[in-house]
Order: C-alpha cells, then sequence, then structure tokens
C-alpha cells in the first residue's frame, strides 16, 4: 500500500469503528428501554390482579417460580425483584414526565431511586443526572445518602458564572459547583485550623473527588504560583473535563468574609495568565466556608471579573480530646454493664 492509501485505510477503518461503537451504545440503550418498559407493564399486571381478584404474596413467589422454570436464574424474575416491578408501577404510575425518563438508566439504579426518594421532583433530579453524568449504583447511592438534591438546590445564585463566562460554560459551572459540600468523612472538630482540614482532605481524596462530583481530576495541594520574586499558594487544585477548566478550591474555616474574593480573584488572574494552556477555558475558583451570608456573597462578587462561587460545608465533629478521655471506653461500659447485672441477680 501507498502512504495514502494507508492514511485512507486508516481514516476509514477509525470511522467504521465509531460507527460500530455508536450502533452497540444505542442497541444497548434500546434493549434497556425495551426491558423497562416491560418491567413496568408485570408491575401493572401485578398490582391489577391484586385489586380484582384479591392475589396475596403467594402468588408472586408462584410467578417468580414459573418464570424462572421458563427463562432461568438470571432472567430477573426473582421474588425479590418482582416486588420491585410492583413498587416501580406504583411509584410512576401518574408520573407520565418520568416515565419517559426512566427507560434511559439501568433497572438497579431505578431501584434506587423510586425505593428511597418519594418526592416527584427529588426522582426527577436523580433520574435526570444519572442520564447526564452516568452515575452508577455506588456514586448514585452516595448522592442519595448524602442529599445532594437539597444541597444542591439551596442558595444557586452564590456565584457569578453569568456574569464572567459565556452561557455554556456558565450554565455547566453552575450544574458541577454545589451550594453545599458535605465532608462529614473527615471527622474533624470545627476549630480545625484551615491547613488541617486541607490534610485530611488529600487524605480522602477519593471521598473528596466522589462528593466533588463528575469530571474533576486532582492536580495538587498547595500549589504555588509565582509572581516576579513572590510565591503564592492554592489550597487545592483540580481540572474540570467537562467544564475543560482549573478549578482552584480555597478553604476557609469560619463564615465568609468578603476579602476571600478578593483574593481568588488575584488567584484565578495568575493561574489564567501562567498556567492555563491556550486550548483551556477559564480558570474557575470555589471558596469553601463552613457558613455564609447570601446578600454578603452578593456584594463581595458584583464587580469580580473571574468566574467564582461560594460554597458551605459541613462536617461531622468530634469529641474534643479532654471530653473523649473523660468518657469510658466501650469495655469499660461493658464491664460496668455486667457488675450491675450481677448485683440485681
Amino acid at each position: 500500500m501507498t502512504n495514502n492509501i494507508d492514511n485512507s485505510y486508516l481514516d476509514f477503518i477509525q470511522d467504521l469503528k465509531k460507527k460500530i461503537i455508536s450502533a452497540k451504545s444505542k442497541a444497548i440503550l434500546s434493549a434497556n428501554r425495551l426491558m423497562i418498559e416491560l418491567y413496568f407493564d408485570i408491575g401493572k399486571g401485578i398490582v391489577t390482579k391484586q385489586e380484582l381478584l384479591g392475589w396475596g404474596k403467594s402468588i408472586v413467589e408462584q410467578m417468580s417460580k414459573d418464570l424462572i422454570d421458563e427463562f432461568g436464574e438470571r432472567s430477573g424474575y426473582s421474588t425479590q425483584n418482582l416486588w420491585y416491578m410492583r413498587q416501580f408501577y406504583l411509584a410512576y404510575i401518574n408520573k407520565s414526565n418520568l416515565q419517559q425518563l426512566v427507560g434511559e438508566i439501568p433497572w438497579g439504579q431505578n431501584i434506587l431511586i423510586f425505593s428511597k426518594c418519594k418526592d416527584t421532583k427529588e426522582q426527577e433530579y436523580y433520574i435526570k443526572n444519572t442520564i447526564e453524568y452516568g452515575w452508577n449504583r455506588n456514586l448514585l447511592l452516595h448522592h442519595i445518602k448524602t442529599n445532594l438534591f437539597k444541597r444542591d438546590k439551596l442558595d444557586i445564585q452564590a456565584n457569578n458564572f453569568s456574569a464572567t463566562l459565556p452561557s455554556e460554560l456558565s450554565e455547566i459551572a453552575t450544574d458541577i459547583v454545589k451550594s453545599e459540600y458535605n465532608l462529614e468523612f473527615l471527622s474533624i472538630s470545627k476549630n480545625t485550623h484551615e491547613r488541617e482540614v486541607e490534610k485530611s482532605l488529600v487524605e480522602n481524596i477519593k471521598k473528596f473527588i466522589l462528593e466533588l462530583g463528575y469530571g474533576f481530576s486532582f492536580i495538587g495541594n498547595q500549589y504555588k504560583l509565582s509572581l516576579e520574586e513572590n510565591e503564592y499558594y492554592i489550597d487545592l487544585l483540580f481540572f474540570h473535563r467537562k467544564l475543560n477548566s482549573l478549578v482552584a478550591i480555597e478553604l476557609k474555616v469560619g463564615k465568609f468574609k468578603p476579602e476571600y474574593a478578593g483574593k481568588m480573584n488575584f488567584y484565578l488572574n495568575i493561574l489564567n495568565d501562567k498556567v492555563k494552556m491556550p486550548h483551556e477555558n477559564p480558570a474557575i475558583g470555589i471558596i469553601l466556608c463552613t457558613d455564609k451570608t447570601g446578600i454578603e456573597v452578593e456584594y463581595a462578587l458584583q464587580n469580580i471579573n473571574q468566574a467564582m462561587g461560594v460554597s458551605t460545608y459541613t462536617i461531622k465533629e468530634t469529641l474534643p480530646d479532654e471530653l473523649r478521655n473523660a468518657l469510658p471506653t466501650k469495655e469499660e461500659l461493658e464491664e460496668k454493664i455486667k457488675n450491675r447485672i450481677g448485683e440485681i441477680k
């Protein structure tokens, strides 16, 4: 083959691979949608027969046995799964808008949403985000357990993205920056110094990235910025794939102060001038505090020219050493209980 033929063939085979992958993805999605529709119909059938004929639990067990005999153990017709189908139907019977969406996500994710979320808006939130971000079961369960729906909807205007970013980037940034982050996995005191919070986050970086959400990659902590003879350090620096942007995070113990915005603006100016690659979008900043006042944040960000948001975080406090030492250990407590029981006998 000549070089031209070689190049032509390589282009052809790459295009063919893309078409095959696309076709397979569509086939999987189509198969999933059909299966979800079938499960909804089975659930409807169970509910209808129970209402009309008074069928009890035993009939579902018999259904499971007959279907498994016909289609095999791994066919998805266990007694538990049939009850899930019934619950699935009842959850969405009067929600036609959600009936259109549930076929876009796997059955396992559907089970988590309809079994743990009863509010329609909450169900819609998790379904749509699972579709958009491809959340697997573990990630979805994490977001449900940490109440991401409520945290994501609080004080969503604590940023200046609409004023500093193109509309498309502004929407993405607004979606990925939460109003509140759950850092209870740190188990530290609220009075802990900022550097200790940072150290603990780095030690638990996988959990922190899980809380940040899809698309974040960790670059480093205490990231050095040089300006002439001076050096400055960003607490945490990430890169976000969908934004195609650097994301700087500054940690603050205590309530938000307006001067934090000026400092972050300074850091972002340097990042955009000296660190950002030509093909990347402007960096954004997230100031993490334990508390904030909406109107104060609004005024602080009013004339800031770099994109940033202000979020809060919650932690699960540990007992101070003096209190922890004053309490009996598990073994001491068990011994006291045994002694007390002996006295009663």
